[in-house]
C-alpha cells in the first residue's frame, strides 16, 4: 500500500531527493516502544520517527528553486534520471507545523490535512504522510516478524470513509539503500527506500537517481505523477483501516528485497498490468465484514472503533520453522477478542492460513496471484529477514479506497461474495471531498511491543 503524498504549495514543490539540503534542520521526533521476552517482560526501547522523503521540499543544491513543483519536474534542472539526483537536494521536516506528525511518549498522530508554514506562512497545505521507526538517527529499526508477534494500540475514532490509517512492514534496506547506492546522500535519515508490493512509480528518486524520466502527470491528483521506474519489495498489511472497516493482508514478491522495476512491467496501481509484476499487489486479505461478519468492527460494534483498543499479529510456524499461519486478536475494555470466525460459504477460519487463502480466492472468483508470486512459502522468506515497519495515513486517487470499505468493484451487487467490504457508500472517498469535509480527521498509534509469541499481551487458553 502506498501513501499518497501531496503539496506544500506550489512553492515548495514536494519531491524526494538523494543530496542533502541546508534550509531545514532535520530533527526526529522521538517516539518509544517496547522491546519484550518470554513470560512478559518488556523493555522500553528509545526510537524515534522519519517522514518519507517524498514529502520533503527538494530544491536545487545550495539554493531555493524547485526541483519539482505541483506534478511536474523542472526540466532545467532535471533534464534526467542522474543529473536530477546530482542537482537537487532533499531538505529537514518541520514535523508537527507542517506535517502534522507529531509525537509524544510512544504515541504517534498523524492528521490528515495540516495548514502550515515552511518557508512560505499560511499557504503550505499538507495531505497525508508516510513515516518509519528508526533506530538512530541514520538507520531504520528493523524487525524479524517470524515467529513474534506484534501489538500496538490504535485510536481511528476520527477516521471516516475513505481514508486509511495503515501500519505496516516492508523489506527496505536499513540505510535507506546509501551502502548500495553511492549517489544516495541522503539515506534513512531523511526517509529514502521506499518500497512495497504496489511496486510504487510515484516515488520521485529510486535506488539514487531520479525518477523524472518518462514522468507522466496524474491526470486527477495535482501533486503525483507515474514515472518509468517503480520500487518493490514483500509487504506485510498490518493494519489498513478506518473506523469503519479493517484489514490485514500479506503481499508476497518472487524477490524478497528492495527491486527497481521497469514501467508497466512493475504491474500494481501505477501499470497498466496490475498483475504484471514480481510482487502481489492484491494479496490474501482478512476483511471480517468482506469474509461475512458484518457487525464485528465499528463503531458500537464487537471492537469498537469509537474508543481506543489494541491490535494482536502473531506470526506462528509449522514444525519446519516457517509460517504457516497468521493470527489476529484484539484486546479492549480489559477483554482479549479473538478475530471474528469467516462466515463464507467454502471459506473456514479466523486467520491467514494456506488454506484459508486458496479458499478465499476460489469463493471470491479472485485469481490466485499469492500463490503465483511464492504464497506463504515466499512470504516466510521475508518474514525470516528483516522489514521497516511504517506507518502512514492516506486518500486513494485510484479507487478511492471502496476495496476497504464499500462495495467493490462499484458495479458489483453488494449480495456478491467478496464484494462488500463495509458500509461506506460507493460515492464515498473521492480524494477532493474528504480533502474537504474531512480535513481534520486523524489517527494515533501508540504502545508498539514487539517480542515472541505471547509476549506482548496475555494470550487466552484455547
Amino acid at each position: 500500500m502506498t501513501a499518497k503524498f501531496t503539496a506544500l504549495s506550489a512553492l515548495l514543490g514536494l519531491a524526494a531527493s538523494q543530496q542533502v539540503g541546508t534550509q531545514q534542520t532535520e530533527t526526529h521526533p522521538q517516539m518509544s516502544w517496547s522491546k519484550c521476552s518470554s513470560g512478559g517482560s518488556c523493555t522500553s526501547q528509545n526510537g524515534e520517527v522519519v517522514i518519507d522523503a517524498n514529502w520533503r521540499w527538494v530544491h536545487d543544491v545550495g539554493g531555493y528553486t524547485n526541483c519539482y513543483t505541483g506534478n511536474e519536474w523542472n526540466t532545467t534542472i532535471c533534464p534526467d534520471d542522474k543529473t536530477c539526483a546530482a542537482n537537487c537536494a532533499v531538505d529537514g521536516a518541520d514535523y508537527a507545523a507542517t506535517y502534522g506528525a507529531p509525537t509524544s511518549g510512544n504515541a504517534l498522530t498523524l492528521k490528515f490535512v495540516t495548514k502550515g508554514s515552511y518557508l512560505a506562512p499560511k499557504s503550505a497545505t499538507n495531505i497525508g504522510s508516510r513515516l518509519y521507526l528508526m533506530a538512530s538517527s541514520s538507520k531504520y529499526q528493523m524487525f524479524t516478524l517470524l515467529g513474534n508477534e506484534f501489538t500496538f494500540d490504535v485510536d481511528v475514532s476520527q477516521l471516516g470513509c475513505g481514508l486509511n490509517g495503515a501500519l505496516y512492514f516492508v523489506s527496505m534496506d536499513a540505510d535507506g539503500g546509501m551502502s548500495k547506492y553511492p549517489t544516495n546522500k541522503a539515506g534513512a535519515k531523511y526517509g529514502t527506500g521506499y518500497c512495497d508490493s504496489q511496486c510504487p512509480r510515484d516515488l520521485k528518486f529510486i535506488n539514487g537517481e531520479a525518477n523524472c524520466d518518462n514522468w507522466q502527470p496524474s491526470s486527477n491528483d495535482q501533486n503525483a505523477g507515474v514515472g518509468g521506474y517503480g520500487s518493490c519489495c514483500t509487504e506485510m498489511d498490518v493494519w489498513e483501516a478506518n473506523s469503519i472497516s479493517t484489514a490485514y493482508t500479506p503481499h508476497p514478491c518472487t524477490t524478497v528485497g528492495q527491486e527497481r522495476c521497469t514501467g508497466d512491467s512493475c504491474g500494481g496501481t501505477y501499470s497498466s498490468d496490475r498483475y504484471g509484476g514480481e510482487c502481489d499487489p492484491d494479496g490474501c486479505d482478512f476483511n471480517s465484514y468482506r469474509m461475512g461478519v458484518t457487525n464485528f468492527y465499528g463503531p458500537s460494534m464487537t471492537v469498537d472503533t469509537t474508543q481506543k483498543f489494541t491490535v494482536v499479529t502473531q506470526f506462528l510456524t509449522g514444525s519446519d520453522g516457517t509460517l504457516d499461519e497468521i493470527k489476529r486478536f484484539y484486546v479492549q475494555g480489559g477483554q482479549v477478542i479473538p478475530n471474528s470466525n469467516s462466515t463464507i460459504s467454502g471459506v473456514t477460519g479466523n486467520s491467514i492460513t494456506p488454506d484459508f487463502c486458496k479458499a478465499q480466492k476460489k469463493a471470491f472468483g479472485d485469481g490466485d496471484y499469492f500463490d503465483q508470486k511464492g504464497g506463504f512459502p515466499q512470504f516466510s522468506k521475508a518474514l525470516a529477514g528483516e522489514m521497516v515497519l511504517v506507518m502512514s495515513l492516506w486518500d486513494d486517487h485510484y479507487s478511492n479506497m471502496l476495496w476497504l470499505d464499500s462495495v467493490y468493484p462499484t458495479d458489483a451487487s453488494a449480495s456478491e461474495p467478496g464484494k462488500a467490504r463495509g458500509t461506506c457508500a460507493t460515492t464515498s472517498g473521492v480524494p477532493a471531498d474528504v480533502e474537504s469535509s474531512q480535513a481534520s480527521d486523524q489517527v494515533v498509534y501508540s504502545n508498539i511491543k514487539f517480542g515472541p509469541i505471547g509476549s506482548t499481551f496475555q494470550e487466552p487458553s484455547s
